[in-house]
Order: structure tokens, then sequence, then C-alpha cells
């Protein structure tokens, strides 16, 4: 029996009419899409009959109403266009004929709409959310609006709706709004840049106008209560933490057994960037190397899902590496399989030793959580941690047995990676405790705490 079907308070779901503004919903492989496509099934259990707006940048579902709208703006225009045409054609050699010329005949517009606004792309994308819903609202269609994001332009619409109809408005956040630059600096100095400062205003409104608003992290949660001391306040937001968690691609199970090869496999998903960079790990292997020199030939590292940063390709030119590191780029769905390219990704997760998980080295670490973290933890592999100033994070790795180490301590990272290497010559790498974190818990908080208050 599930579990949503048992609590009293949770039958007053039944039949609610819940309206998602999520831009990026059913895209392959995207964060932002995933931490609401895996809810939508146990809010259709409980009951609550689901209409869904987003840009046409993913695949329309066809379990509920889903409606796929252009962004009215030159630049998100651009971008929502070229996961349209990668959705029809692949990207191939049309893909790169119509983009560019997209590409081209927008630029002066582009232009224009960085030099007068100078927001990020996809802001425009709240004009139409908020003109179809506010039109579902008045003809009695909508109980309650769920932004979330990703973008923020599903938040402003969401805001908009809020303040035109006083509809029921609930906000998940999925990366702070507010980019704090040191410890010492708590996010109470307006921005300079436009698009910051539009966000700064944004999270101040969605803490007043809100009816619920939740943080992916015990980090972000403290730090938005700080600047916003009416959260929680009557009048004002309930603000909480939510774990999204992740569920397993294609049914995948942890439960296969892991065989030993002739190398090493290291394995990162995820997006690169020069403050979450492999040449972190390609460093430490230089150190191991001239410890090891056997390790040479017996360690691979595998980049799966994104292409290589700046300060990686300047490692691999330093150290002379290419022949250690294997960039698989991004998988998309296979035509003939029908296996997405989410699923492609954790099988050949599941076949590595040793999954990497960067965290990064900037301040907002302390508010981040990667959300890879909760598809690695049910691909069932040892976890190598390297992260910044979040003991939340810290904590959840170290119940599951997953090496750790912090982006600051070279020492800790080089001593990570010679363990590491032990553990595998030896046959011992760490089991992981299998302890997934699963949708389902997120949905439960979500709902009991918007039915208890």
């Amino acid at each position: 029996m599930s579990e949503f079907s048992q609590p009293t308070e949770l039958k007053g779901f039944v039949n609610q009419r819940w309206l998602i503004l999520s831009h990026g919903f059913n895209m392959d492989g995207r964060a932002s899409s995933q931490t609401i496509t895996d809810k939508m099934p146990y809010l259709l259990e409980v009951g609550i009959r689901l209409t869904v707006f987003s840009a046409i940048t993913g695949i329309k579902d066809q379990r509920f109403p889903h409606y796929q709208y252009l962004a009215w703006g030159p630049s998100a225009f651009r971008f929502d266009f070229r996961h349209w045409i990668a959705n029809q054609y692949g990207r191939g050699f049309i893909y790169k004929v119509l983009t560019r010329t997209v590409s081209l005949l927008l630029s002066p517009l582009i232009g224009l709409e960085k030099l007068v606004l100078g927001y990020s792309s996809q802001w425009s994308w709240a004009l139409p959310a908020f003109i179809h819903g506010y039109r579902l609202i008045r003809e009695g269609k909508v109980d309650l609006v769920y932004s979330t994001g990703g973008a923020w332009s599903a938040h402003l619409a969401g805001l908009w709706l809020k303040r035109v109809t006083g509809v029921r408005w609930i906000a998940e956040i999925h990366d702070p709004l507010v980019i704090r630059s040191s410890p010492a600096d708590d996010g109470f100095a307006i921005p300079r840049n436009r698009d910051a400062r539009f966000r700064y205003c944004l999270e101040k409104n969605i803490a007043h106008f809100a009816d619920y608003v939740w943080w992916f992290t015990d980090g972000a949660l403290h730090y938005a209560k700080v600047r916003n001391p009416n959260l929680n306040s009557k009048g004002n937001a309930h603000g909480f933490m939510v774990l999204p968690g992740a569920e397993p691609p294609g049914g995948l199970k942890t439960n296969k057994e892991h065989r030993y090869g002739d190398k090493l496999h290291l394995s990162h998903s995820g997006s690169l960037a020069k403050d979450r960079s492999i040449s972190t790990i390609l460093s430490a292997l230089h150190s191991l190397f001239q410890k090891y020199p056997e390790a040479r030939q017996q360690i691979c590292i595998n980049v799966y899902g994104a292409p290589l940063d700046a300060l990686t390709k300047e490692a691999l030119e330093q150290y002379h590496y290419h022949d250690v590191l294997i960039d698989h780029g991004r998988l998309e769905k296979d035509p003939l399989s029908g296996i997405s390219g989410r699923e492609r990704v954790v099988q050949e997760l599941q076949k590595s030793d040793v999954l990497i998980l960067l965290h990064g080295n900037d301040e907002w670490c302390a508010e981040y959580i990667p959300s890879k973290f909760y598809e690695y933890l049910w691909a069932g592999r040892p976890i190598w941690g390297i992260t910044h100033r979040n003991p939340q994070l810290d904590q959840m790795l170290s119940e599951r047995g997953a090496y750790l180490s912090h982006q600051t301590d070279k020492l800790s990272i080089e001593m990570a990676l010679e363990r590491i290497w032990l553990d595998w010559r030896g046959r011992q790498l760490q089991i992981p405790e299998e302890k997934p974190i699963d949708v389902r818990q997120a949905v439960a908080t979500i709902l009991n705490t918007i039915s208890a208050n």
C-alpha cells in the first residue's frame, strides 16, 4: 500500500488541480528537469490533477495536459530552438545548419536584449507562462501553482500569477538565487550585475508572497532565512528544506556484483568548469604516478556528459595524460534500444570502480549539493567526494562509506587517491552503504508540510 494513501491529511489532495511551471521539463539528462519529472508519479498517486507548462526544449508528456510555449525573447528563443531541433533531428548536419542560421539572424536582437535588460536568457519564458496561466486560473481550472527551477523564469511567472490572482503558490528553489562571495558575506549587499540584482529582488518577493518555498540544502535555507527573516512568519512564505533525491533510471537496481578489471576506472558525470575541474584529479594522479610508476598504465578516468573545462585541457597538455583520460561526451538517447541518455550514463557508471563527485571551490558550495550525487547512490559504486564547505554533504557521504577529500586540501586529495589505488589493487574497494535517497521522501515532505500548516 502506498505511504500516501494512509495519512488522513493527504486525502485533501485528491482532485486538486496543480499547475506546474517548469522551463526545462522532460529534458533528458537535465538536473532541473529530473528534479520535477521524477516527482510526477507520486503527485499523480495521491490524486492530484496536473497541468504542466514548459518550454519546447523537452519531450511532450502524455500522462497529463502538457503545454509547451516558446519564449518571447531572442536569446531564450535561440536556446529553446537548439534543443527542439536536437529532439527532432539529432545533432547532425541539419542541426548545425539550422541553429547557426538562427543564431546569425537573431544576433542583433540578442545584443540589444542584453544591452537593455542584461538578464539571463530564459527570463522571457515567464511571459507566455504567465498569460496562459492567468487564463486557466480565471477559468477556475487551477487550485495551486507550483514553480520549479532551474531557470528563474518559472518563479517570476509564479510571482506574477500570485500577485494578480491570489492563487496559492509554492516554489522550489534548485540553486540559490543570491550568490554569496565569501563565508563572511550573507548576501545582503545589492548586486551591481543586473541579472544578479533581479534574482536578489526575486528572492525577497518569493519569501513574501509564496505560500510555501523550499531549498535543497541546509545551507541554502539558512542563508535565505538570514536575508529574509520574515520566512515562516504569519502572512509570509513557510520555508523549509527538502532533499530532492533521484529515481533509479529505467528501474535500475544496485545489486549487481562488481567485477575488477585490469584497470582502475574512475568516472565522472556532469558539468565541468574552472571551479569544478578534472584538473584536480590529474594533479593528484601526477603525484601518485611518481610514487607508484606502475599505476601509469593501470588507471583510467572516464568523463561523461560535458565538454572538458579549460583547466583540464591545460593539465592534459602539461602532464601528457591524453591516454589516461577518456572524454565520452554527452550520451544521447539510443534510437535503436530506446534507452535514454540518462539511463546510458548510469549503466556506464555501474561498470566503474569509483565515481568522482566534484563539488567545486566557490562559496556557493555551502548551499549546493550536486544533483549527480543522488544518481551516484543508485549506481551502487564507491564514491570519491571532493567537497567544499558543506557539512551536510560531508555527512551524507561519510554515512555511505565514501572516500572523502576537501577541495582546498591538496594533501587530502592525494591521500584519498592513493588509498583508492591501494584498495583497488588489493581488491578491497570500500563497499558503499546502499542508502539511496529516492524522490518519494521528497514528495512526502512537501505534501506533509503543506497539509500541516
